[in-house]
């Protein structure tokens, strides 16, 4: 390939997302081929990748019914019963994933729950070929994310980014263990933020990337052009498992927090405020005389609860929760699951369709349904 082929390949590959060279330059890595620099990833990659490790668990797991004939055969299920070291319609299981060094100095590795469910053993492959045994700090399901750690010289940490900074078009690159394929990298860019309703009952607030995402990249990284940590690398949208451009990661801003939490208590001690919400349509802006359809109307106050001490009621429209913009029951449970019990929130209202501030205590439980959707109230109480 002559220089001038190579010249080409630059200016389009500097030219993507409509951006002058000089500008693309700037923003993404050089690499010298023939003689002459042109855009690369790979100076970042070989920084970033010693972060990012694989992991392998084995352990037992519930049997699933109608995944194996013979065991759920009523003719031969006992065969399998009585195994050694089994418990009744447990099955063995070994599965791998990936996971992002954090911490250097105490060994703490970011990854998702669903990566350690069930583990019994969880070894960690590094960079450089080392292999480790992981000790597990915490997990928490409902934002799907867990640390464990291990001990060793010699670890590299990954720099934590600002995932609230995120725009859609942005490039990224998610870095894991895709298929067993350690190392492995795959470019795109942010397709969607705040993604949700993947699991109804869990913490959801993804990033939506098209950067190849397949089975065993679940706990790995997702940075930003900086190599900074963006976001954990966690589910796709697929009809057949397999990447259809279409993943997803948690924003490394809830990542943090979580752990925090983990590494402190062992559990994230998520508050609650007591108040069920209906999406504020365009209907019920019209009905409530608002200017814009934002926000989330409250359907109920649970007695007792934090809200009904802060003097929230029924027919008020949440805007903001400590902060956090405030769009549904969604947005609420999000904001919500990233605060501790005792935590201080500042809540930003409409009370007859006056901005209002209210000052609420997170409690630890609550006597009926809270952050839960519900129906819009029939009528406004004062």
């Amino acid at each position: 390939m002559n220089p001038r082929e190579l010249a080409c390949i630059a200016l389009i590959a500097a030219a993507i997302g409509g951006v002058p060279f000089a500008a693309a330059s700037a923003a993404i890595p050089a690499a010298a081929i023939a003689g002459m620099r042109v855009p690369s990833l790979a100076p970042m990659i070989r920084k970033v990748s010693p972060a990012v490790v694989t992991l392998s668990t084995r352990g037992l797991e519930p049997a699933a019914r109608g995944t194996d004939p013979l065991r759920d055969d009523p003719f031969y299920s006992h065969l399998f019963h009585d195994l050694p070291g089994r418990g009744a319609g447990e099955r063995p299981f070994a599965a791998a994933g990936s996971g992002v060094i954090v911490d250097a100095r105490h060994g703490y590795i970011l990854t998702n729950a669903h990566v350690i469910d069930h583990a019994a053993a969880i070894t960690v492959r590094l960079h450089d070929g080392r292999s480790l045994q992981a000790k597990l700090v915490g997990t928490d399901p409902s934002s799907d994310i867990a640390v464990v750690q291990v001990h060793a010289r010699g670890l590299t940490q990954i720099r934590l980014g600002d995932s609230a900074t995120l725009a859609v078009g942005d490039f990224v690159v998610a870095i894991g263990n895709p298929f067993g394929l350690p190392d492995s990298a795959s470019a795109g860019i942010v397709s969607g933020l705040q993604r949700s309703g993947l699991s109804p009952n869990n913490y959801e607030d993804y990033i939506q990337t098209d950067a190849s995402i397949n089975p065993g990249n679940s706990g790995g990284a997702l940075v930003d052009l900086r190599g900074d940590l963006v976001g954990i690398n966690t589910a796709i949208l697929s009809g057949s498992g397999e990447n259809a451009g279409v993943g997803f990661a948690i924003p490394v801003d809830t990542a943090e927090r979580v752990m925090r939490q983990l590494i402190r208590y062992g559990a994230v001690r998520r508050g609650q405020l007591g108040v069920s919400l209906y999406p504020v349509t365009r209907e019920v802006a019209r009905s409530l005389g608002l200017r814009n359809a934002a926000g989330g109307l409250v359907a109920q106050v649970v007695p007792g609860s934090p809200a009904e001490k802060a003097g929230v009621r029924a027919g008020d429209v949440i805007t903001a929760i400590a902060g956090h913009r405030i769009r549904s029951n969604t947005d609420l449970r999000n904001a919500i699951g990233l605060l501790r019990v005792g935590d201080r929130v500042t809540i930003d209202l409409l009370h007859d369709g006056r901005p209002e501030h209210r000052r609420a205590v997170l409690a630890s439980t609550l006597a009926g349904a809270a952050e839960a959707p519900g129906a819009p109230p029939s009528g406004r109480r004062h």
